[in-house]
């Protein structure tokens, strides 16, 4: 079953587009893109969209299997072409012939099997192991992996005339964290294919108060680690289980919070401020409306930077625990302190629930 391109973002309506527009030419195809973020269901959707969809489509991992066995699996090999080869068996560019190859993780394809797969995108011909001639095949390549080839190039890990040979097009997926007003869709799809797949159980959408908490949280392993959430739901049944369990650390914590705000609603911070919010933000620490002499004597930059520092904390602090439904225990591990240091300053900052 194709699983379809989910989400309604530009990123994915723009991937969608070009799917349509690529997929009758046959022109070669490189997916890039981060673990996880849905390659393989870019490569699918090309396939049955194009008029190969009929034919085979055909997935090899370049980076799952070792070199030697990686060659026989790509092109087959004659009987008595190596040891243990008792009978010839073909390779996945004859299996695939006249359907689309899938070259997953390319990136880790060796180098001396690069040039012999330039051979055959060139020439649209291969040769099996222990074979003396050459066999034609009509196969529509797309490649994919998740690293960066041009840097690859750089380093003399990947030839430089199979990049410009595979890069033909290129269809780039953004990380979900850039794309997360795509998270609702993919909740939908998959908590509607689980309860298909897993009908002894159970999964209900998140409330919007919940699927906004998952929309807001950046995804480090993208839609597969999205997968294993709801999979996650279908036996601990508490979507706030879910959400404790993430990896919090990667919590996203706005460099603007509440647009560099004190308290009192005015800017902590003002490199070109004007004169005015300028004493309004030095007016937070000290008092300005004593006389000079008075004022001079209590302008000191360590003291300042303490209350500035003091206000910033109390702000940061605040925010992370109203995130994670101030839970102390998850607030300390992606402040990286100690349950008791946090417990310490909440009481030193006067920290408590739901204040404004």
């Amino acid at each position: 079953m194709t699983i379809p391109l989910i989400g309604a973002s530009k990123a994915i309506l723009k991937i969608a587009e070009l799917i349509n527009n690529v997929a009758d030419t046959c022109l070669d195809v490189l997916i890039t893109g981060e673990t996880g973020v849905g390659k393989d269901v870019v490569a699918q959707n090309l396939y049955a969209a194009s008029a190969r969809a009929k034919k085979k489509f055909v997935k090899i991992n370049c980076a799952a299997l070792p070199e030697t066995l990686l060659e026989s699996e790509l092109f087959g090999y004659e009987k008595g072409a190596f040891t243990g080869a008792e009978k010839k068996r073909p390779g996945k560019f004859k299996t695939a012939n006249h359907g689309v190859l899938f070259l997953d993780e390319i990136g880790d394809m060796p180098m001396a099997l690069q040039s012999k797969m330039l051979h055959v995108l060139q020439s649209g011909e291969f040769s099996p192991l222990g074979a003396n001639k050459e066999f034609k095949t009509d196969v529509w390549v797309i490649a994919a992996t998740n690293q960066n080839l041009e840097e690859n190039i750089a380093k003399k890990t990947f030839r430089e005339d199979l990049f410009y040979r595979l890069n033909i097009i290129n269809i780039k997926i953004p990380p979900l964290r850039d794309r997360k007003e795509d998270v609702p869709f993919f909740f939908q799809y998959y908590c509607e294919r689980y309860n298909s797949e897993y009908p002894q159980c159970r999964v209900d959408m998140p409330d919007s108060e919940m699927l906004a908490k998952f929309s807001n949280y950046p995804w480090p392993g993208n839609v597969r680690q999205l997968q294993n959430c709801i999979k996650k739901q279908l036996i601990s049944n508490s979507w706030n289980k879910v959400f404790e369990d993430l990896p919090l650390e990667h919590l996203e914590i706005p460099r603007a919070t509440r647009e560099d705000r004190g308290l009192n609603g005015a800017p902590l911070f003002a490199g070109h401020e004007s004169a005015k919010n300028r004493t309004r933000i030095i007016s937070q620490f000290i008092d300005i409306s004593t006389s000079s002499d008075k004022l001079f004597e209590d302008i000191s930059l360590k003291k300042i930077k303490k209350l500035a520092s003091d206000r910033v904390e109390k702000e940061v602090i605040t925010f992370v625990l109203e995130k994670v439904g101030w839970n102390k225990s998850q607030a300390a591990k992606i402040l990286k302190v100690s349950y008791k240091t946090l417990l310490y300053k909440m009481i030193e900052f006067e920290v408590q629930p739901f204040m404004k």
